[in-house]
């Protein structure tokens, strides 16, 4: 049985119900479960909220929510495998078969049935424990800079000042969007962002985070210029 867990907590503090907030005429959260749906891929797709509002939407859009995740993991020192854990256990304890998992965020507006097909994929060749989305920086970042306190200006690596940006390496981040694994890699807690894992390489045009007001304008901006 392969499932998809959305974690989609009651309490976001920056952007209040951020994962039920509209969202282009939809709540946030059905971007997620809509392409989770549409991707063919999963027997369950299931959201572990500790809100019962976010669990009723969940429902609505085609989600199962079988419970109601404990007050200990839906706080702000909660880890996203916490969740994992969680979640999977209960379904292992309560009889399902979990042959592989996918971690998909509520706040995913940009994902699609397409790259969670692909992860999988990736996965099922069995030569990673997780697959998970990732895009490029849009600026070297070699050739970071930071501030002081007193507002002095100095590069992270100064050796890098004179080079070229073509003659520096690519670098790539987490697009925070979704997290392919084997059940056993969840379970165990290892670590995502290692040599373990590969990635599912969207364009820029496809990833933007979503923790403040300001990026929740930039997300409704880029999405309308992606219609």
């Amino acid at each position: 049985m392969k499932i998809a867990i959305i974690p989609a907590r009651g309490g976001s503090k920056r952007i209040p119900r951020k994962n039920i907030k509209p969202f282009h005429g939809k709540p946030m959260i059905a971007y997620s479960i809509e392409a989770a749906v549409s991707s063919g891929c999963f027997d369950k797709v299931i959201v572990s909220t500790d809100d019962a509002e976010i669990a009723e939407v969940a429902v609505q859009y085609g989600a199962e929510v079988p419970f109601l995740r404990p007050a200990n993991i839906s706080d702000d020192y909660a880890t996203t495998m916490d969740v994992m854990h969680h979640a999977i256990t209960w379904c292992m304890d309560n009889g399902w078969t979990v042959d592989a998992v996918c971690c998909l965020y509520a706040t995913a507006p940009f994902v699609t049935p397409e790259y969670l097909k692909q992860g999988f994929d990736k996965l099922n060749k069995g030569l990673f424990e997780f697959v998970f989305s990732a895009a490029t920086f849009p600026f070297p970042i070699q050739r970071a800079i930071k501030i002081s306190s007193g507002g002095e200006v100095s590069m992270f690596s100064p050796e890098n000042e004179q080079v070229r940006s073509q003659d520096l390496e690519e670098a790539y981040h987490d697009a925070g969007q979704f997290y392919w694994g084997k059940t056993d890699a969840f379970l165990e807690k290892k670590a995502i962002f290692a040599d373990h894992s590969s990635v599912v390489l969207l364009p820029r045009s496809r990833v933007q985070d979503i923790d403040t007001n300001e990026d929740w304008d930039l997300a409704e901006a880029l999405y309308s210029a992606l219609k």
